[in-house]
């Protein structure tokens, strides 16, 4: 298992962008958020890439920039939701570091979404329905990709930071371990 990037994996409002960050600073890395990448190059927000340009645009952006940001070392990698269910933009994440999937219950990442976040009425994938509905249904369809990544760190009831440190502990022990077989 490659462990040059740590890649935080998983759905919307799990801490992904977050906790990525928050891994870079303790760490000395630099980081990348993929979503914010696309923001960058589109020049308009993701939300609007969705509506004016259609979901198949979307993710073709979203390999693009994961390509890119892939191609460098010792980096905090953060990629949206629903890139790790993508087949191709998957195998190049797990093969560029160690993958973690941020996990979350449904009513955790509803709350999370909905408790005056000013990204609440822009997440796309939530567009028409019942948003906890949906979000169960994503997760379902969402399973079994989200089920490739090398580890999963729930972030119900614990801090950025606590989820960071989780992150870290892991890997730590893996970058450990893979030296030691050396």
């Amino acid at each position: 298992m490659p462990a040059d990037n740590i890649i935080l994996v998983g759905f919307m409002a799990t801490g992904k962008s977050h906790v990525g960050r928050l891994i870079a600073r303790m760490t000395g890395r630099t980081t990348a958020d993929i979503d914010e990448e696309i923001v960058r190059r589109a020049r308009k927000p993701i939300h609007r890439i969705f509506s004016e340009d259609g979901e198949a645009v979307f993710r073709a952006m979203e390999r693009h920039a994961t390509f890119s940001l892939c191609d460098g070392a010792n980096r905090v990698i953060s990629a949206g939701g629903g890139a790790f269910a993508q087949e191709l933009t998957r195998q190049v994440l797990l093969d560029s570091g160690t993958v973690f999937c941020l996990t979350a219950r449904p009513e955790t990442i509803h709350y999370r979404i909905t408790r005056g976040s000013p990204n609440a009425a822009v997440r796309p994938m939530l567009a028409g329905g019942d948003p906890l509905d949906r979000i169960r249904q994503l997760l379902d369809e969402r399973a079994e990709a989200y089920a490739h990544a090398h580890y999963a760190v729930a972030t119900d009831d614990r801090t950025p930071e606590q989820v960071a440190e989780e992150v870290l502990r892991i890997f730590e022990k893996v970058a450990a371990e893979s030296r030691s077989e050396r």
